[in-house]
């Protein structure tokens, strides 16, 4: 008896009704998916420029990196950027506080989760999605840079989804950087060896850039989107005037 005789056969059960049931069910999965695009198009289209800051969900108000992305998103805000995270607590919603703050556009992109997720209350226009890939998406889509705080899987998720996009020219002028030079340090000595084995080019190493301040985030991407505008013929950005801080 041949080996291909001897080899158990999986057993054929797409019979034509359960074909049938299966394609009702994708095609309203296709529909689902049609409408969180046209949605969140509906609400993000006019939000240009926008930075979106990704991070820790698990980090609380008094933590140093909370504070941090706090500091920073009012920066971007005076700077005429809107603000997107994940709409979430922790670092996400430090980044919707200190653009709130700094009176600019707070955007929040949540995501339907097992364990339901709250939105946090400084979010101004929010969009909520069922599948990742759309969120994905627009986070992209709608920026101009993204912010790497400390995080985790979905971090790290985010992070590398830009750099591949960047590396494989999907998406020029678009800095991704990292704030926060001890957290990244595992990363960073992982990225040089990649370099040294020829995984990546020393081009593709240097679009991982790690910022140490505030101040030379905001320099950084004020640059880049100046430098883009030039190329792109389009007005620079304006600063906004003082945030409702500021005018208490």
């Amino acid at each position: 008896m041949s080996a291909s005789k001897q080899m158990p056969q999986l057993r054929s059960v797409a019979n034509s009704q359960r074909a049938t049931s299966v394609k009702a069910r994708e095609s309203w999965h296709v529909l689902g998916i049609i409408s969180e695009f046209v949605d969140a198009t509906e609400k993000l289209a006019s939000i240009r420029p926008a930075v979106s800051i990704f991070g820790s969900a698990r980090i609380t108000p008094d933590h140093r990196w909370y504070q941090t992305t706090v500091d920073v998103a009012r920066r971007l805000s005076d700077s005429g950027f809107a603000v997107i995270s994940g709409g979430g607590p922790g670092v996400m919603e430090a980044a919707n506080r200190g653009c709130r703050e700094g009176g600019g556009l707070s955007i929040g992109l949540s995501i339907r989760l097992p364990k339901e997720q709250r939105t946090n209350r400084y979010v101004e226009r929010e969009c909520r999605f069922r599948y990742f890939f759309v969120r994905k998406l627009m986070f992209v889509k709608y920026s101009c840079a993204f912010l790497i705080f400390p995080g985790g899987f979905g971090t790290l998720d985010e992070a590398f989804e830009a750099l591949t996009l960047v590396q494989t020219h999907k998406i020029p002028h678009f800095p991704v950087l990292l704030f926060g030079g001890r957290f990244w340090a595992g990363l960073h000595r992982q990225l040089d060896s990649m370099e040294r084995r020829g995984s990546i080019s020393g081009e593709e190493r240097a679009h991982v850039r790690v910022v140490g301040s505030a101040a030379e985030a905001v320099e950084i991407l004020r640059g880049c989107h100046e430098g883009l505008c030039a190329t792109l013929h389009k007005p620079p950005l304006a600063p906004r005037g003082p945030g409702p801080a500021e005018r208490a």
